[in-house]
Formats: structure tokens, C-alpha cells, sequence
């Protein structure tokens, strides 16, 4: 082994320790890898430089933009009130729970998936009197098992295809890693029905207090539509995140004991007390519209529109004035929807409410308008909430069909993935599901950065006969069988995912495995398919994937809990895989 080698594999140590150990960003590290292999000499510049051409990294930037557009029309909300429904017991919950978010993680960003699915859970937990974190983690695990049955369920397979088309000429068909992806999730997701309740913990939710945040009270109204006819409790109202419903006004008459039994009519104006998020909670709910008329009034179009939160300054020109007679959304081309004082939303009719210094308004506003007034006198802080634009539910069937058409177009062998990804992001900015400057944003820099990055490392592996000498040293503890190498690689990736992120670990573990597979002379398709799934099979850390980190804070989670559920889901998944890909990808 030459000093180039040797070098590689002390840069590949130093990043996996810096990844684990340190706090420093992913996507620095693996750059600042890139560069030293670049300046050193062992990579040229387009070896370096590749991953960032590779067509699966290619593909899960198309996608973001693809995943984004569902998003801001609703379409993910829209499907998982018509699939979650309302289960009555904990294992009609765990089943309801589990097939359509891996139907779904199958299709589309399982992070995505995970974000929307969280609020439905947890009204589940609030109506069955179980614990969130009963059904949290569970979750996260059926969205990291649905990824896995499809090409585009996660960025993982799409990287490891990439992978395949570059070095061998191999192209992966979109329903291929279904052949071992469902019964994955068939065992996974009977291990957790089976035996979830015994080995989660019982701590309750996360949801903020209340009483220890600003508060405002938000007004809405049921429109004609999906709501009309169901409970509060049918509703979703029940268990909102950053809210609670307190008041029903019904023609007039005031229904202040609001029984989650109760149903809703068209017409109905709901009173909601919570933080400046509850606002954003409830529009994106699909039926409920603000009861505030002069939104409709508001010159700015729906996809520009975010919640700001400002607080009044000595200099704002109607302290003292009513907000009806102030004419703040001419004067500022914004809507008042709450006002907040020392911390407590004041009550009455909103036109009626007399300002002060120091009052904290919640709006709706444009994205300009925080530059636009950051810096005046008239307010002394202008904060947007993030993630606040109301969802065009218009669209959202619009969406479904650009996915539907994209999948079909891919699995039908006419587009490739990346093609047909590239189809489906721009039906989406042409239809008006999502403007190109969210596109622009959607698209996680980081996340890419790292994936391309990786490829550097992986390349260097390979130039530098590290990764043979490595497949060298695992066939030098004896003869091994193909299934047992096969074994040998799924375990290191597995181990890899858990300290380092899963693309990473499946383009640091993928020419270990190509040399492997060559040196024994066998097909080398099984073990990528291996470090495929093994680098999504991440269920034993919070750190290993970002759904188990998503549910950390809401199930009130500890890191000894993903171990004691997570270890033997991953011996029972590992086990289930390695039986079935030689199966279907013969050696």
C-alpha cells in the first residue's frame, strides 16, 4: 500500500471521528476532505469534482423542488386526513399509522412526510389518552422503511443508483428495491405493532406550555367543504400544536363549553387562544379560512404572504386609535390578526382594540415587508414566522397528478428518474404549485453539499487501491462465503449510518463493497443493493437520520430509548435483508 492509500484512509478516519465527535457542520468537514485530497494530488479535479455531475445527486435536487410543491399546496396534509383517519384503540392506531406513512415516504421526502404526519399523531395520542411518545418514534421508523421500497424513497437509493450508472452501466427500475423494500416494511412494521408499546416509554407530549409563551387569540371560520358535518375532534382541532380551541360562534349564539363531540357547521367562527404559530397551524388546515374580511382585501398574492410578528414603537403613528380607525392595512399593506399585550392576547372585537406602546401585533403580511420596516421607527421589532405561507389547497390535486404522472413516466421505462424528475419540477413552477424563487429555496444546499462531497472520499478509495486493501484485510480472516460478506457489509454500513449521515456511509462503504464482491468474483448488484438499504436502516441513534431526530423533542425521547427499540428492529431488518436480496440479485 502505497503512501497515497495510506493517506486516504487516515483522511476517511479523520472525517468519520470528526463527524461523530465534533459539532462541526457535515458539509464542511467532507469539503474540507474534498479539498485536501484535491491540493494534495490524489484526486484531479474531476474526480474531486464528480459527485456534484452525478446523476442521483442531480435527481434529489429535482426532487426537492417536486417535494416542495406538494407541500405549499397542501397535497401531504390533504392525504394524511384522508388515510390516518381516526383509529380507537393503540394497535388500530400503530396499523392505520404505519401503511400510509410508508406509502407515502415511498413516493416523496420522508422528512416531509414525518413534518405533517407529527400534529395527527399527537391528536391521536390527546383522543386515545396514550402517550405521544407511544406513537412517535414508530413513525419515524415506518417513513425510513416506506423510503426503502421505491428508487425515489430516499436520497440514499437514488445515490447509490447514481453510483451504479457511473461505474457500472446499471440502471435500477423504481419499483426494483420493492421486491425486498415490502417485506421490510411488513416486518418492521408488525415488530412494532407487536412489540412498540412494551419497549417505548411513556412520557407525554412535547407541546410547548402555553402559559410560558406570547398569546394571541386567532379567529377562523369553517367554509363550505371537507369540515362541515365533522367533530371538533374529526376536525384535528382537538390537539393542535401551538393552540387550543376555546369558543364556537353560531349565528350569533356563543357556545362556550366546546365538546370535542360537537359538530361543525358551515359558517361557524372558532376562537383559538396560543402562540403566533397557531396561525400558521390553522390555515393549513383545508377548510377553515380566516374570519378577518379584509385578508380577502389584502394586495398580495397567496404564495407571497407569510405571518410577521411586530411590536409597536413610540413613533407608530395610531397609538392611542382603534385598529378600525387607524387604517393599518392601507397605511402598511398588511392584516391585523391578534394583538398580544405583557404576554396575553386582549380580548373583545379586534376593530375595537385601542393601541399601545408595546403592544405585539400578529400579521399577515408579504415577505418584503419585514426588509421593508425592520429598520423603521414606527415598530421596534419585525419578526417573520418561518414556514408560515398558507397552503393553496387549489393546487394540491394539480400536485398529485404531476407525482403520479412522474412515477409512471419512470416505472413505464419511457423517462428515466432524473428526467422524469426534471419534467415533474418544471410542471410544477408552470402550474403555479410553487413560484420559482420557493423552488430556488427548497432545494437543501447542505444536504447536497455533503452527499457530492462524499463522492471525493469514495473516489480516492478507489484510485488509491484503499478499498481493496481493505477488502483484502475482511477476506484475510478466512475464506468467506458470498452471503457472509454480503453480512460483513451490511453491518459496516448500518455501523457507519449510525455515526455519520446515511449518504455519506453509502458512498464511503460502496467501492469497499465493489472490491469485495471482485475479489471473491461474484456479482457485485447484491452488495450495492446492500449498502442501499443498510444505509437507510438507521434505527438505533437519534443522529443517524433526521425523522428519528425530528420526533426526539415531541416524544420527550432519551437516547436509550432508540437503542432499546431500535437494536432489535435493525437485527430483525438486517436478517430480513440479507435473506432476500441474494434471492432476488443472485451472486
Amino acid at each position: 500500500m502505497d503512501w497515497q492509500a495510506i493517506l486516504t484512509l487516515l483522511t476517511l478516519g479523520t472525517v468519520l471521528s470528526a463527524l461523530a465527535l465534533t459539532r462541526v457542520s457535515a458539509d464542511l468537514i467532507l469539503m474540507a476532505a474534498l479539498a485536501f485530497l484535491l491540493i494534495t494530488g490524489i484526486l484531479g479535479p474531476a474526480q474531486a469534482l464528480a459527485g456534484f455531475g452525478n446523476p442521483g445527486v442531480i435527481t434529489i435536487a429535482t426532487l426537492y423542488v417536486v417535494a416542495a410543491g406538494l407541500k405549499e399546496t397542501g397535497a401531504v396534509q390533504w392525504i394524511a386526513r384522508r388515510l390516518l383517519g381516526h383509529p380507537k384503540t393503540e394497535t388500530a392506531a400503530q396499523l392505520r399509522m404505519i401503511a400510509p406513512t410508508g406509502l407515502l415516504s415511498a413516493f416523496m421526502n420522508n422528512t416531509a412526510v414525518v413534518a405533517m404526519f407529527i400534529p395527527a399523531i399527537q391528536d391521536w395520542a390527546q383522543r386515545l389518552g396514550l402517550s405521544a411518545s407511544k406513537l412517535l418514534l414508530p413513525l419515524s421508523y415506518a417513513a425510513i422503511l416506506g423510503g426503502t421500497c421505491t428508487l425515489i424513497g430516499t436520497s440514499t437509493n437514488l445515490v447509490v443508483d447514481g453510483m451504479l450508472q457511473t461505474s457500472q452501466g446499471i440502471h435500477l427500475g423504481v419499483f426494483e428495491m420493492a421486491w425486498v423494500g415490502i417485506p421490510l416494511l411488513l416486518v418492521g412494521g408488525g415488530f412494532l405493532v407487536l412489540f412498540g408499546s412494551r419497549l417505548l416509554p411513556d412520557r407525554g407530549g412535547g407541546s410547548e406550555e402555553l402559559d410560558q409563551i406570547r398569546e394571541y387569540g386567532v379567529e377562523m371560520e369553517v367554509a363550505p367543504g371537507p369540515l362541515v358535518g365533522k367533530t371538533i375532534a374529526e376536525a384535528g382541532l382537538r390537539a393542535l400544536n401551538y393552540g387550543y380551541l376555546t369558543e364556537i360562534d353560531r349565528g350569533g349564539r356563543l357556545i362556550t363549553a366546546v365538546d370535542p363531540d360537537r359538530t361543525l357547521q358551515a359558517g361557524d367562527r372558532l376562537y383559538f387562544v396560543g402562540a403566533a404559530e397557531c396561525a400558521s397551524e390553522l390555515r393549513r388546515i383545508q377548510g377553515l379560512k380566516p374570519a378577518n374580511g379584509s385578508l380577502h382585501k389584502l394586495d398580495v398574492a397567496n404564495h407571497q404572504r407569510c405571518l410577521v410578528e411586530v411590536v409597536l414603537g413610540p413613533e407608530f403613528p395610531a397609538l392611542g386609535r382603534t385598529i378600525r380607525d387607524s387604517r393599518f392595512r392601507t397605511r402598511f399593506n398588511a392584516v391585523i390578526l391578534s394583538v398580544s399585550r405583557e404576554g396575553r392576547r386582549v380580548p373583545g372585537k379586534l376593530g375595537d382594540i385601542t393601541f399601545r406602546m408595546g403592544d405585539t401585533l400578529l400579521l399577515e403580511a408579504s415577505h418584503q415587508f419585514v426588509e421593508q420596516y425592520r429598520f423603521r421607527r414606527d415598530f421596534l421589532l419585525v419578526s417573520a414566522l418561518n414556514d408560515s405561507t398558507p397552503p393553496d389547497f387549489r393546487k394540491a390535486p394539480v400536485a398529485l397528478v404531476i407525482l403520479g404522472v412522474m412515477v409512471a413516466l419512470s416505472a413505464s421505462g419511457l423517462l428515466r428518474i432524473m428526467e422524469a424528475a426534471f419534467l415533474a419540477a418544471g410542471a410544477m413552477i408552470l402550474s403555479g404549485c410553487i413560484t420559482a424563487s420557493r423552488a430556488r429555496r427548497s432545494v437543501d444546499l447542505p444536504v447536497l453539499v455533503v452527499i457530492a462531497a462524499s463522492f471525493a472520499l469514495g473516489n480516492a478509495m478507489t484510485v488509491t487501491g484503499a478499498a481493496e486493501w481493505v477488502a483484502g484485510q475482511l477476506l484475510g480472516f478466512g475464506p468467506l462465503s458470498p452471503w457472509l460478506a454480503l453480512a460483513i457489509v451490511y453491518l459496516l454500513t448500518t455501523l457507519f449510518t449510525e455515526v455519520i449521515t446515511n449518504n455519506a456511509a453509502a458512498v464511503l462503504m460502496f467501492p469497499i463493497a465493489l472490491a469485495l464482491s471482485e475479489q471473491l468474483g461474484v456479482s457485485f448488484l447484491p452488495f450495492a443493493i446492500a449498502v442501499m438499504f443498510a444505509a437507510s436502516a438507521s434505527f438505533i441513534t437519534p443522529l443517524g437520520y433526521q425523522t428519528n431526530l425530528m420526533v426526539y423533542g415531541p416524544g420527550r425521547y432519551r437516547f436509550t430509548d432508540y437503542v432499546r427499540i431500535g437494536l432489535p428492529l435493525s437485527l430483525l431488518v438486517g436478517l430480513t435483508a440479507i435473506g432476500l436480496i441474494p434471492l432476488v440479485w443472485s451472486f
